[in-house]
């Protein structure tokens, strides 16, 4: 019984060993396949090496013969110089696009979520630098991994903690990579001294792309879209600007009624001049710029703006209308014209009836003008029968003067045409007596 078990144990370890001896074997194999594939590898190394040095060795011989053939030529030695300046040249951003920094407002409103996770990196004083993708942007990151991760404020806000840059997909649906380097070009001009917003000032410039830097020591948000830069505010301070806006466009508007009511009883005594008309202009142009920073206001407000931008399209309302019947009244065709020109001058060169008045009428302020009545008439209803008439006669003088037998020639209808007599005596004694007709 014994010598089984020791013939049993015998064989036991003898096809241990076996099984040791072929694992040792293949595994030397192995080792010579794996040393063979390196010493392969490193053959075509060496060989692609030596190739990319002959190509830079020839670059280098054509780079010196032609320095040396410049020294003699003189056509070469000019493209030679007009070269080397070039390369010192700072490299220069273009500025075809047209780019505003209400779209980044939009972004980065109260409200949003992006908002949202940028307030969180503030109050916890921490930095952080985050990039909305553009289609260049994967040419100015190195290092840092990829995510590809859904964005919520909460992850944002994590990542934020490390270094490096986070890119953001351009629907801000996605973290696509986290602990980048931004490595803009360095020549690219920039004001700033930090290292962080001079990454960030430069990427924006050379990507089209917006760049959001938040200092770790002054608690602020800087936004950064191709050459623009803007420094994000609190929302109340916002909010009080907005409301002192406000109070100044009431007392503009104010000044716009008592100038409306006066233009209305010149033109139905017929004793309207250019001046009159250019005031009323003025004023208009002016409410509505001050109106176009407030909705500024309402983009960088977000969901906290509501109110303000209801009550600016209340002070607002009817004034773009008003302006087009005005100057559809003296006469002015090229409505884009007077657009374009009214625009382009300066807020001191508003001020100036001289200059309002040259571009809506290129005449003088104190030349008397009739007007054709479209504002007036535009309130009082039987819309088609006063074009009908309008365009029988010259100005609204001559309209208020017409009998109803006139305009029942004019008409074809006893009815319609005492109805319109009707509605134009009324408007006409409403005037004198001061009462409002239009906003």
């Amino acid at each position: 019984m014994n010598l089984f078990f020791t013939t049993f144990e015998c064989l036991e370890r003898f096809y241990i060993f076996l099984c040791f001896f072929c694992f040792m074997a293949e595994a030397e194999q192995d080792i010579v396949k794996i040393e063979e594939i390196e010493e392969r590898k490193i053959s075509e190394e060496n060989v692609e090496k030596k190739e990319i040095q002959t190509i830079q060795n020839k670059e280098d011989i054509q780079e010196f013969l032609d320095n040396a053939l410049s020294q003699f030529v003189p056509e070469l030695r000019e493209k030679q110089i007009e070269k080397e300046k070039q390369e010192e040249k700072f490299v220069e951003v273009p500025k075809k696009e047209v780019f505003d920094i209400v779209d980044a407002l939009r972004l980065v409103a109260p409200g949003t979520e992006l908002r949202e996770a940028l307030d969180d990196i503030v109050r916890a004083r921490k930095g952080a630098l985050i990039v909305i993708a553009s289609p260049t942007i994967s040419d100015l990151i190195e290092g840092g991994f990829k995510l590809n991760c859904r964005f919520t404020p909460q992850r944002l806000f994590e990542l934020a903690k490390m270094d490096g840059a986070i890119i953001l997909s351009n629907d801000l649906k996605k973290i696509v990579y986290s602990n980048c380097v931004l490595i803009p070009h360095p020549l690219i001009p920039s004001d700033e001294t930090g290292t962080r917003h001079k990454a960030a000032e430069r990427t924006a410039k050379q990507s089209k792309s917006l760049v959001i830097a938040i200092s770790e020591r002054r608690n602020t948000i800087t936004l950064y879209y191709s050459n623009l830069k803007y420094s994000l505010r609190s929302v109340n301070e916002i909010l009080s600007r907005a409301v002192e806006k406000l109070n100044v466009l009431d007392k503009q508007k104010d000044v716009y009624k008592i100038l409306l009511n006066n233009l209305n009883r010149l033109e139905v005594a017929s004793l309207t001049t250019i001046g009159d008309v250019a005031m009323l202009l003025q004023r208009i142009e002016i409410i509505l710029r001050i109106s176009e920073t407030i909705k500024k206001n309402i983009i960088e407000l977000g969901n906290e703006g509501e109110f303000v931008k209801m009550r600016l399209k209340e002070i607002t309302k009817d004034l773009e209308k008003n302006q087009k019947y005005i100057l559809k009244d003296y006469g002015q065709k090229n409505l884009d014209r007077y657009y374009r020109e009214i625009s382009n001058l300066s807020f001191d060169s508003l001020l100036e009836i001289n200059k309002v008045a040259e571009i809506a009428f290129n005449g003088k302020t104190e030349d008397y003008v009739k007007p054709k009545g479209y504002r007036l008439f535009s309130g009082i209803g039987c819309q088609e029968d006063i074009e009908k008439v309008m365009g029988k006669f010259l100005n609204m003088q001559e309209i208020f003067d017409c009998s109803a037998d006139r305009f029942e020639m004019i008409l074809e209808s006893r009815e319609r045409a005492e109805k319109l007599f009707n509605s134009l005596q009324k408007l006409k004694e409403n005037i004198i007596l001061e009462k409002n007709i239009i906003e």
